[in-house]
């Protein structure tokens, strides 16, 4: 699929853009804060016309960039689990994906971009969190332009319940699409903290308050709430994609939270079409009435942020390791599409 354009004169402007900018920035900071004001310390001044700088190179470099371009689809990457942080394991490190928030970001800040006159999606995720999920699929929908959702390898759960704020859905013959169901579960390490000699004492008010702890078996009108948890998300589920895909909420039940190839999701009536790359391309164009050529936006980070991503993810495919969390201190139940 075209990208954004990368030829050696229009790189050589913008980068010369970016300078000019930078330059009247550094000019403008150093009158204002270091030759006028008599008693504004010569340090500050000059700190301050340094971020002036920087602030002014960035926003100056973007509009050049943006003019240049000449792109009219903005795509978004869906990559991975779904969750609020981005997989992020300490509030310390950087996120191993983009967060929700940082898609709803980029989707928002597309729809502001006047040369974006239609959103491609693409999902590759076997789903994650309820709510974050949403957030997504909302900002999607509230895109004023066509919108048009492409599956990759997967597209299950909470990737399935995004690309049903999409106009369309559109997927490869070879792709995984489905999973429309809600799993809520809990850890149960009662009978290993008998073995241990650990009890278990906690203090709350409200009968269900710790409902699923793991350091106690669970009742059974304890069983019967968490459970009537997860029904009422799955029926949210059945009514979002029947909503947002024009469906009979009892064809969304009866697909029983499995996964479908694309040519079977297309019987089904899942997706809209199936293809390959090229094939949503002329899509798009015949949304357009024009030749798409597609940007893809990212998430803005800092240089922090990108050298530790960068490093936890050559970590992470040299199977570095794998983190779970088993629980907390709580009753909460882990709830998420997939």
């Amino acid at each position: 699929m075209q990208g954004s354009s990368d030829d050696g004169g229009r790189n050589a402007v913008a980068l010369l853009g970016t300078l000019v900018a930078a330059v009247i920035a550094v000019a403008i900071g150093w009158v204002a804060f270091v030759v006028l004001p008599d008693t504004t310390a010569e340090l500050a001044g000059v700190l301050l016309t340094l971020a002036l700088a920087l602030a002014a190179a960035r926003v100056g470099g973007s509009l050049v960039a943006s003019y240049l371009d000449g792109y009219n689809v903005a795509k978004v990457a869906v990559e991975g689990p779904i969750s609020r942080d981005g997989g992020r394991p300490s509030p310390l490190s950087a996120p191993i994906g983009p967060s929700a928030d940082e898609l709803v970001e980029q989707i928002e800040r597309a729809d502001a971009d006047p040369n974006a006159e239609a959103l491609l999606v693409e999902l590759n995720t076997p789903g994650g969190e309820v709510l974050p999920s949403d957030d997504i699929r909302r900002a999607a929908a509230d895109f004023d332009g066509p919108t048009l959702a492409y599956a990759t390898d997967v597209c299950a759960s909470g990737g399935y319940w995004i690309a049903a704020g999409c106009d369309e859905l559109w997927a490869h013959e070879t792709s995984l699409v489905g999973s429309i169901g809600v799993v809520g579960s809990r850890p149960n390490v009662a009978e290993l903290a008998d073995k241990l000699g650990v009890s278990y004492e906690q203090f709350t008010a409200g009968e269900y308050k710790d409902a699923g702890v793991p350091l106690r078996e669970i009742e059974e009108d304890e069983r019967a709430y968490l459970q009537g948890i997860v029904d009422d998300l799955y029926e949210n589920f059945v009514e979002t994609v029947a909503e947002g895909r024009g469906m009979d909420p009892e064809a969304v039940r009866e697909t029983e939270a499995r996964v479908f190839l694309g040519g079977e999701a297309s019987d089904r009536g899942l997706v809209d079409g199936v293809g390959t790359e090229t094939d949503v391309e002329d899509r798009l164009a015949e949304e357009l009435d024009a030749e798409p050529a597609v940007r893809e936006f990212e998430p803005q980070r800092g240089l922090t942020d990108r050298v530790s991503l960068g490093a936890r993810r050559v970590a992470y495919a040299a199977g570095a390791g794998v983190a779970s969390v088993l629980g907390d201190e709580g009753g909460d139940v882990d709830l998420r599409l997939r």
